[in-house]
């Protein structure tokens, strides 16, 4: 075959190989973690007696049909979004006293706006106020499939049926059934708001104008995009520093949300991430310790610039021959003594400015203090072990001691009274060995060995000779 027509056929095949490799990367890179679409919203809405109570001209029902109304038709313009009306409270009297009266007047739909505005002004206030039952059964509501599921509930009474809508509520966000609910109080006691605080985000509605505020808080924070931009700060205040893990977890269910690669372009700035605002967060940033900004709420429909000092260094662990001992390193934070990471030996590891406890797990331990300065590393570098071993003619009780400078002890291990011979990696220095045979007649028979152990060497220890 001609060298030309060779060549040819080369470059075709490094050419389609070089376009899979793309398309593999390109397809491997596809967004991982998005927002569903499509947007699900339950009116819970409170039927119960006490929504005839008179609230300025109207009954506080009368409001609420109203404002639902205009506010169900004028979301007919939104194709990602359905809707559905719940009430409980609304089918037996009040004496009746019972606890499962609700029902889904209305279920999720495209184009259901009209059918949901005419059940709302079939609803006559009669009955009790079960919350907890009634959100327990919305559960059910929900279709299957991808959707950002939201509940507003409109309410002006506290549970009447011994249930616990908090709990209720707790449980169903950590299913995920559906986001932290809207609870928009009509005219509440302000010795009930806490009650109503745990079960969802709380909106306390004293006239038309604050209920109407409430409401349209409630579907903006639903249905606008909201982004964010984390900024990891360095010792400066500059954004600089970058590839951390950061965790948007939910404050209230403690579940993350949505995590990240924290990632800088070649301009040096953060991407933007397109996150859920009806969540409260714990921003954190999984640096060593980790930096966290608790209950944070994003502002709904615009970008969220959120900043975390993580100024961070390195410490790096070395250890000549190292193969011979692969013990950790504890690392403490020097104010309060606190553990915060075991890091192994010929490693290095980023952590925040500031000043550590190194404690390495050799045989004897050696301890260290670091201060940890921006973009520097701070280097560990231990000796390599020796080998001790030790030979005794009888099983007995002893114990190695390493030997100070100034000529103190320190108790280092026992020995496995059991074993003839037994070999031990060990830091270089001074040491001793206290052994007494196990059947010797008393402990004036205890013998002690002094010895000196060299970098990489080993040494010899008989207990009898």
């Amino acid at each position: 075959m001609p060298k030309i027509i060779v060549d040819n056929l080369m470059l075709r095949i490094t050419t389609v190989i070089a376009l899979l490799f793309i398309t593999t990367s390109l397809l491997a890179q596809n967004v991982q973690q998005k927002l569903p679409e499509k947007t699900r919203i339950l009116f819970l809405l409170d039927g119960s007696a006490s929504m005839l109570a008179k609230w300025g001209q109207e009954t506080r029902m009368d409001v609420a049909k109203s404002l639902l109304s205009n506010l169900v038709d004028s979301l007919k313009v939104n194709p990602k979004l359905e809707l559905a009306l719940r009430a409980y409270g609304h089918l037996y009297s009040k004496g009746a006293q019972n606890c499962k009266d609700t029902k889904l007047e209305v279920g999720f739909a495209q184009k259901n706006h009209a059918q949901i505005i005419k059940e709302l002004q079939l609803i006559s206030p009669k009955g009790t106020t079960p919350i907890a039952y009634s959100l327990e059964q919305a559960a059910n509501d929900f279709p299957a499939g991808s959707s950002r599921n939201i509940v507003i509930i409109i309410t002006d009474g506290i549970e009447s049926c011994d249930g616990d809508p908090c709990a209720v509520s707790l449980a169903l966000q950590k299913k995920g059934v559906f986001l932290r609910p809207f609870v928009i109080g009509l005219g509440i006691d302000k010795d009930y708001t806490k009650e109503f605080r745990c079960l969802g985000d709380f909106f306390d509605a004293k006239d038309l104008n604050t209920f109407q505020v409430a409401l349209q808080k409630a579907i903006k924070t639903s249905l606008e995009k909201t982004t964010a931009t984390v900024e990891l700060l360095d010792v400066k205040n500059k954004p600089t520093e970058t590839n951390v893990n950061v965790s948007f977890v939910n404050s209230v269910t403690k579940i993350s949300a949505f995590d990240f690669v924290h990632y800088l372009d070649t301009q040096g700035k953060p991407d933007t991430v397109i996150l859920e605002a009806v969540i409260p967060y714990d921003v954190v940033a999984n640096t060593i310790p980790p930096v966290v900004k608790r209950n944070y709420r994003l502002h709904p429909g615009i970008h969220n610039t959120i900043q975390l000092a993580t100024p961070q260094g390195t410490i790096a662990i070395n250890q000549r021959n190292a193969s011979t001992y692969t013990q950790g390193v504890r690392v403490l934070i020097s104010k309060g003594n606190r553990l915060i990471h075991t890091q192994d030996i010929n490693t290095s590891q980023k952590y925040l400015t500031g000043d550590y406890d190194i404690e390495v797990l050799t045989l004897p331990s050696r301890k260290f203090k670091v201060s940890v300065q921006q973009s520097q590393q701070e280097q560990i570098t231990l000796p390599a072990p020796g080998l001790l071993n030790i030979y005794n003619n009888a099983a007995g009780f002893g114990s190695l001691y390493e030997i100070n400078d100034d000529g103190s002890q320190q108790w280092i291990k026992d020995l496995d009274n059991k074993e003839s011979k037994s070999t031990i990696a060990i830091q270089p220095g001074n040491y001793k060995i206290v052994f007494r045979v196990e059947k010797a007649p008393g402990s004036k028979y205890t013998t002690v060995k002094n010895f000196t152990i060299k970098e990489g060497l080993s040494t010899t220890v008989r207990l009898f000779d």
